[in-house]
């Protein structure tokens, strides 16, 4: 098994981008997003965000590392500087959302902006683009590119059942509940991103 998937990395990417995207958090702004949509009309829209998200996220993750070459930016430095961006989306998690995003007048809010950039925002496109960096370095390739790949499809996966499911969430949970869930991925993130600087700073260190 392990000569086609590395099973640490896929625990690494999964609960990475779980805690950044956060499913469970986003059923109280996903209600409130399509409170005027019926029933049928909430699973479409569920199921436009999550495909929204996915190809912004395998966009990113396909072309991001050309994209680093031709501006020459190094691994410890899209590191460091995602370490930085997490800690900002870790920090709104710890804190608290107060308002629910809006969306203009016309616009399908399960493209905007629940599709992107509430789903496929900066820490998730970092965070995905740090990890194919690492696969690209590692010696074990298609492995390590199979466990992202599966990550990233799991994680949408949880993003489709959370708000597929999520008027009985909402109400299993409670409100107390959503934002205890939301307080933990916090927590939890904010943990990864300080051991991303961590990782960056080390990595300059070794090469200076």
């Amino acid at each position: 098994m392990s000569a086609v998937l590395d099973a640490q990395l896929l625990g690494s990417v999964f609960v990475t981008l779980f805690v950044i995207m956060d499913p469970p958090g986003t059923v109280p702004i996903f209600l409130a997003l399509t409170s005027a949509m019926t029933g049928r009309q909430r699973v479409l829209a569920a199921r436009q965000a999550v495909l929204v998200a996915f190809g912004v996220i395998v966009a990113f993750a396909v072309f991001g590392r050309a994209l680093l070459e031709y501006l020459h930016i190094s691994l410890p430095a899209l590191q460091g500087a995602g370490g930085l961006l997490l800690l900002l989306v870790a920090l709104e998690l710890l804190t608290g959302k107060d308002e629910a995003p809006g969306s203009a007048e016309g616009v399908n809010v399960a493209l905007v902006p629940l599709g992107t950039p509430l789903l496929a925002g900066p820490g998730a496109i970092v965070a995905t683009m740090v990890f194919v960096q690492q696969a690209a370095a590692a010696d074990r390739h298609a492995p390590a590119y199979v466990a992202i790949a599966l990550g990233v499809v799991l994680v949408h996966v949880c993003l489709w059942l959370a708000m597929r499911f999520s008027v009985r969430i909402h109400r299993v949970l409670g409100e107390g509940g959503t934002t205890l869930v939301t307080r933990i991925a916090g927590l939890l993130l904010s943990a990864i991103a300080v051991q991303l600087v961590a990782d960056a700073v080390r990595a300059f260190v070794l090469q200076g």
